[in-house]
């Protein structure tokens, strides 16, 4: 017979701590003891506490592989006021046998109702290194187990798969948001709610008087960075940079050559580039760059309030006078086919037609943003990473250790999505100009060109040839934090896989990797998505391209929605009127009856109120409260990480200080581990 001691620490979240009783059994090489109650005088496992019980073993099992924890509720009848059996959210366990004779068995997961939930001693292992064939059939059982919880469906033909399940309300506890942030979520809705009903815009459907009285909507929950916006959306350079450090900074590409359907002529341009100089001399400068939202042509689009919508598929082509100099457009085509009904429109043109032109522009940018970069690339894809994680990877695995953190809430909020976002006759179907059949056509369109490199930071910024384009904070701030993932990454695979051979050998990785590749990327070749990794620096380029996505990348296409669009005319979700087809007919009232309507506007402002700031619960970059490492290597590697983190975080608002507009959206504090908004 043996003593141990059990140590247990509880939660700290709201509903963490349960009436229900515990009971532990030990599994070792030589057997399982018996079920052990962990009771004691009072309430055990309160949110919060840490507690000790000792318990005896009234048999050797020989070297400890396993935890067995059982969960069932009370016998005797509850406390006056007592919740009924409930859930209970366990951080971990902790076996004491005497003095330097620790396990350390981490949990950080809701355990419901009744039943046994079985935990590896907390050094990360990959399969093969979990010789004991009992390790072996609990590796097995337990992805068995999460496949049959978490399962594929697909939403919509040639999108990425997803969860199977229609409501939040059928999600798992480990995937739900906490009390707490569920109930921030909600109350932040209704009051942007009530405050806009109250003011008698959310059931308008005509059109804005002015706008002046856009103004009146202007101050709802107004941010330094919209009133930026406010103030300069009219202006050529903030127009500009918009491309550079706005909501969509990942379109825009140096111009090595003008498309031909592109046909803007050396005379048309002058009043901008000034005299001694050409488009062709420019162009083998390399001060000419080209946003192209040629995807959006022949899109489907909407109908709102009865009203048919209409969409443009814009290019326009920009330049940078010098390394001092603001980015400024030249010219703007608003469809791709050139023609006598296709005007080119310059900054020389009347104040409302160059107004007009850039305004069709800006609502190229909420399409393709909202349908692709945001919704497709960092909430579908981060989606698809998550559940293969879940599916394929023990908890004791080191890249489940290591991705869990980035995962967090990320299926509740998509599944969220899918009931009151992007579901029919929800806010997208309401209230954008393309509508769900629109988003669904691009995200078909995206996904059969997609291609790794797009994903992977350093090769985009490469193959865009925007390396060296000044005030480009979107690439800085992200470039610096994608080489402190790349540099974590490093360093927990290196102490995981001592080889080439040791990643290759890995099933458990391997078939990770072809789910996100089936599930994710519907088994398209020609995306340069890996089906296999078969080398330590393929698997950190990976894996660095995963956590950047659910990370920096999200913060970055997230966090600035509300800041650009609360003054609609900077970026119109929908516009009224077709794109115009001759200069010189614009005017204040013909652009006020393009935008969008006075309900329309109201609608995507709250979701994208809704959507740009985190409503409590955040764990910002780097930030592992659940320690899920045990072993002291990872452990560095985490410190090191959250230091570099802090350094980048410095130097970003050192440069802020000078700049009129922050770029904000990549400081590590605000960036949140995971997709979860």
């Amino acid at each position: 017979m043996a003593k141990v001691r059990v140590r247990v620490s509880t939660g700290e979240a709201c509903g963490a701590g349960t009436w229900d009783k515990v009971s532990v059994s030990i599994v070792g090489t030589q057997g399982e003891s018996p079920l052990v109650p962990l009771d004691r005088l009072g309430k055990e496992f309160t949110a919060g506490a840490e507690e000790d019980f000792e318990v005896t073993l009234p048999q050797d099992v020989g070297a400890v592989l396993m935890l067995r924890v059982h969960k069932a509720p009370p016998e005797l009848p509850l406390p006056l006021g007592a919740r009924p059996p409930d859930a209970w959210f366990c951080r971990w366990f902790q076996l004491e046998w005497g003095p330097g004779a620790t396990l350390h068995f981490p949990c950080y997961q809701w355990l419901e109702g009744a039943g046994d939930l079985v935990l590896q001693e907390g050094a990360a292992k990959v399969s093969s290194e979990d010789h004991h064939p009992k390790l072996q059939l609990q590796r097995h059982e337990e992805l068995k187990a999460r496949k049959e919880m978490y399962s594929w469906k697909t939403y919509i033909e040639g999108w990425p798969h997803c969860l199977d399940q229609v409501t939040v309300k059928d999600l798992d506890l480990n995937v739900k948001y906490s009390e707490v942030k569920n109930a921030r979520f909600y109350l932040k809705v209704y009051s942007a709610f009530t405050e806009l009903k109250i003011k008698g815009f959310l059931n308008r459907t005509g059109l804005w008087r002015s706008l002046r009285e856009m103004r009146r909507m202007f101050h709802f929950h107004k941010t330094p960075a919209a009133e930026y916006v406010l103030e300069h959306w009219q202006e050529d350079a903030f127009f500009a940079s918009q491309f550079l450090n706005g909501l969509n900074p990942v379109l825009i590409r140096r111009c090595h050559s003008l498309p031909k359907n592109f046909p803007v002529t050396d005379e048309m341009v002058a009043p901008v580039l000034g005299p001694g100089t050409s488009l062709q001399a420019e162009l083998e400068k390399g001060s000419l760059f080209l946003v192209d939202h040629g995807i959006l042509s022949g899109v489907q689009t909407n109908v709102i309030n009865g009203k048919p919508q209409f969409s443009a598929a814009p290019m326009t082509l920009l330049y940078q006078s010098s390394e001092a100099g603001p980015l400024l457009p030249l010219a703007i085509q608003l469809k791709q086919t050139p023609g006598p009904d296709n005007p080119i429109f310059l900054p020389s043109d009347g104040r409302w037609d160059w107004l007009l032109a850039k305004t069709w522009v800006r609502n190229a940018e909420f399409s393709v943003h909202e349908a692709l970069t945001h919704l497709l690339h960092a909430h579908l894809l981060p989606e698809v990473f998550a559940l293969a994680t879940l599916r394929q990877l023990p908890r004791c695995h080191p890249l489940f250790k290591l991705l869990i953190p980035h995962i967090r809430y990320t299926l509740h909020i998509n599944t969220l999505a899918r009931e009151l976002l992007i579901a029919p006759g929800k806010v997208v179907d309401r209230s954008t100009g393309l509508g769900t059949g629109g988003f669904s056509e691009l995200i078909k369109r995206n996904m059969e060109q997609l291609d790794y490199s797009a994903l992977c930071l350093p090769e985009d910024i490469r193959a865009r040839d925007v390396g060296d384009i000044p005030g480009y904070y979107y690439r800085d701030d992200g470039m610096q934090i994608w080489g402190a993932i790349k540099s974590f990454v490093s360093e927990i695979v290196s102490i995981y896989y001592p080889s080439d051979v040791s990643i290759q050998e890995d099933g458990e990785l391997q078939a990770w990797v072809k789910e996100i590749f089936s599930e994710g990327f519907l088994s398209r070749e020609s995306s340069g998505v890996p089906s296999l990794l078969d080398t330590r620096e393929a698997l950190v380029q990976y894996v660095t391209m995963v956590i950047f996505t659910c990370s920096a990348k999200h913060a970055a296409v997230s966090a600035g929605q509300f800041d650009s669009c609360v003054w609609m005319p900077n970026l119109p979700p929908t516009m009224q009127l077709p794109p115009p087809t001759s200069k010189g007919q614009a005017r204040p009232e013909g652009f006020i009856a393009t935008l969008p309507p006075v309900n329309a506007t109201c609608d995507v402002i709250i979701a994208l109120w809704m959507l740009s700031k985190e409503p409590g619960d955040r764990r910002p970059l780097g930030h592992y409260p659940d320690e899920h490492f045990t072993e002291d290597a990872p452990r560095r590697s985490i410190t090191a990480f959250q230091r570099r983190l802090v350094q980048i975080s410095r130097e970003i608002g050192e440069r802020n200080r000078s700049l009129a507009l922050p770029y904000i959206y990549m400081d590590p504090p605000l960036i949140e581990n995971s997709v979860s908004i």
